[in-house]
């Protein structure tokens, strides 16, 4: 592996400038395409074999103008008034939204039904001649400027229903901004000078900006959820600034320890970049195996931040090595007023990463119960995990979907955001239309159902649809058991169609697949860890501990988000359940990101380990040298994934949390507590490998050895510069 890294990097410092030249091209081609050619974002809400999926295939091929996903105009007057007073200014918006593109029809908002029982709130629905998940915005957007007219004569008007939820344009908070400015900040104080610090900053926003012509482009072959460019973005910025971190501090560490700089940059490239490859590369097969959970909008979300992660290693790799040999000793200019240059490397003795791993290796039992008794302590209320899928009532109260979806609540009750669609294939044994009345009384006796509709037959008489209107919020857990309820209350020939059925049978197939995720992703990584430090301990060990760190992390998520501790701190107004694709997408990123920090700090343990034949000493030595670097990465990690909580998207808030409890709980508690203390139990025992696998197994490099020799075609590269 080293090898072939030397040889990329050396094609790089050869050619510094054409190779920064080819970036800059092919970023300019790639987001000029995006621009031209890509798609539009589409959440594909399918569970793939569901009733509900079922359902909607009938109606696509059959009655497609029953598919349902409509939109809804909400109307309302302030308290002690009534709509119909209005009658003649709502009736000409209504009247203008007819005329929209794709809209075939609009009922109400005075027809029966369609007025809440004060008089004050109502509502026109409107049906299109697209499903809601290939409207896209536009059409939406253009509706809601048909509406701005009634605000100005008094009436509240609000565009809400399916439809506008799944089609709403993502929203930034522009708190990412900050994120950026704290990671800077950090790499400031890091390496103490302004150049060092600004080179991960810039070819991240390269690898995010390659990353989201990449997406759209992406959106142009497949649906791809409107989540995606978000985490897309959020994982790119960190692991963007974070590779070059690695890079570049052991490049300036070769030069500190009196290598001159092309020798620095060849073993730098050789060392590290193995690593950021090796990492990388768990990152990408991590989100790669969303694709085992068969979910269309998940599996988008893994290949977008894949792509992501495939610019930044291709950026560390190439266009760092090509910056590094035009900077040469510049990189550590615009030093910081009272930081001093450092002449010479630091010996490992006299650091207190060194001192605090052999306190640890001396007493590891107090340590190793204490570190994880906090992460068992934290993960406690991911037992109580309640998921469901995130609904307009979620979103910021800035949007206009979730004004429409509070007011429809307020006049309607709960259960008119949740609409739920029985649908009746009379080709099919099991009824006929005749059975339509009972069936609907049937249901309409369940105590969760608050209303049920006229029937509407297809035009070929082969099909029926009934509408159902819960009595409970879509994420209300009761509304999951009322859909039960009813599924078993008809016959064979019936299935339960909706937005909400849709979503419940999507969190339920989520709930049943997360295991098997998991158990991919772990054996993947045991695998790989076993390839490349050869040994059966320090996989496992890796596993379990990325375990204990990923349910504190779990555990905070609950605790703020479904138990509403410090709710007010993260903009949040009441308690909401667990998004269900989080556990999934949570633990595919961070089980990648964590393996980062594991190969960065047993790479250096294990190159000292073949040099000493201590334990307790290599681990020392490799915190020393890895502490640093690993407690930096950790923090712009950080600062990048907190940024995003302001986020007004439950889910990309859920997740920005969760991952910057995990990178701290990884870097403070894993890293720096667990694994020396383990590692001193186990002794020789950490690099034990049965002989047949010793055998048969192959011998790659480690993935940070330092002590490989200089690559003859880089350093040659980087002296001509």
């Amino acid at each position: 592996m080293q090898r072939m890294i030397r040889r990329v990097a050396g094609a790089s410092a050869r050619r510094p400038w054409a190779t920064i030249g080819a970036w800059l091209v092919a970023a300019a081609v790639l987001l000029g395409l995006a621009g031209t050619a890509g798609g539009t974002f589409v959440d594909d809400f399918v569970a793939p074999g569901s009733q509900s999926e079922r359902a909607a295939r009938l109606l696509e091929e059959r009655f497609p103008e029953a598919t349902g996903g409509g939109a809804m105009a909400v109307f309302a007057v302030p308290d002690g008034q009534r709509l119909d007073r209005h009658r003649a200014a709502v009736d000409a918006a209504v009247a203008r939204i007819s005329g929209a593109e794709h809209v075939t029809a609009v009922s109400g908002p005075f027809t029966a039904g369609t007025v809440s029982a004060d008089g004050r709130i109502g509502f026109a629905q409107i049906t299109f001649d697209v499903p809601a998940t290939a409207l896209g915005p536009e059409p939406l957007a253009a509706i809601a400027g048909e509406l701005e007219p009634l605000r100005d004569a008094g009436v509240t008007a609000e565009l809400g229903g399916d439809a506008a939820f799944i089609n709403a344009e993502p929203v930034s908070s522009g708190t990412e901004a900050i994120g950026v400015l704290a990671a800077l900040v950090v790499l400031l104080v890091a390496f103490g000078t302004v150049v060092a610090a600004l080179v991960p900053v810039a070819l991240a926003l390269v690898t995010v900006a390659a990353g989201m012509g990449g997406i759209l482009l992406l959106a142009s072959a497949m649906d791809v959820s409107g989540a995606a460019p978000t985490i897309g973005a959020m994982i790119g910025l960190g692991v963007g600034i974070d590779y070059t971190l690695i890079i570049m501090s052991r490049y300036r560490e070769n030069l500190a320890a009196g290598q001159d700089g092309p020798s620095a940059l060849s073993n730098a490239m050789g060392a590290a970049g193995s690593a950021v490859l090796f990492a990388g590369g768990i990152v990408v097969a991590a989100m790669s195996a969303l694709a085992v959970t068969g979910l269309g909008f998940l599996i988008s979300v893994g290949l977008s931040t894949s792509l992501v992660v495939l610019f930044a290693v291709a950026s560390a790799l190439t266009l760092l090595p090509a910056l590094l040999t035009l900077l040469g000793r510049r990189v550590d200019a615009g030093r910081l007023i009272g930081r001093r240059r450092r002449r010479h490397a630091p010996r490992a003795e006299d650091t207190a990463w060194w001192r605090f791993a052999h306190r640890v290796s001396g007493r590891p039992w107090p340590y190793l119960l204490a570190g994880a008794a906090l992460l068992s302590a934290l993960a406690v209320p991911a037992l109580s995990m309640q998921t469901s899928f995130p609904d307009a009532g979620d979103d910021s109260a800035s949007s206009t979907h979730r004004r429409a979806y509070d007011l429809l609540a307020e006049g309607f009750g709960p259960g008119v955001n949740a609409p739920l669609l029985l649908v009746a294939d009379l080709r099919s044994a099991g009824m006929t239309a005749r059975d339509v009345p009972a069936l609907s009384a049937r249901v309409a006796a369940d105590p969760g159902i608050a209303a049920v509709g006229r029937p509407r037959t297809s035009p070929a008489g082969d099909t029926v649809v009934v509408p159902v209107t819960p009595a409970t919020a879509p994420a209300d857990a009761a509304t999951s058991r009322t859909l039960e309820r009813v599924r078993g209350l008809v016959p064979a020939n019936v299935s339960v169609a909706g937005l909400t059925a849709m979503t419940d049978d999507l969190t339920r197939q989520l709930r049943d697949t997360l295991p098997v995720f998991v158990a991919a992703i772990l054996g993947a990584s045991f695998l790989l860890l076993m390839l490349v430090f050869r040994s059966i301990a320090v996989p496992l060990k890796a596993v379990l501990m990325n375990l204990l760190s990923i349910g504190g992390a779990y555990g905070v998520v609950v605790a703020v988000f479904q138990w509403g501790w410090l709710k007010g701190l993260f903009g949040l107004e009441d308690p909401i359940p667990i998004a269900s694709p989080l556990p999934t997408i949570f633990f595919a990123v961070l089980f990648g990101l964590s393996m980062d920090y594991e190969v960065f700090l047993l790479s250096r343990i294990r190159e000292h380990y073949d040099a000493t034949g201590d334990t307790a000493e290599s681990v020392a030595r490799g915190m020393a040298a890895t502490g640093r670097v690993i407690t930096s990465a950790a923090l712009i990690m950080t600062v990048v994934f907190l940024g995003f909580v302001a986020n007004p998207s439950p889910l990309v808030k859920m997740l920005g949390l969760g991952l910057a409890t995990a990178i701290v709980l990884d870097a403070a508690v894993v890293r720096t507590v667990l694994v020396p203390a383990v590692m001193a139990l186990l002794g020789r025992a950490n690099w034990w490998l049965p002989g047949l696998l010793a055998r048969r197994l192959p011998r790659p490099a480690a993935a940070a050895a330092g002590g490989a020799p200089e690559s003859p075609e880089l350093a040659d590269a980087t002296r001509s510069s």
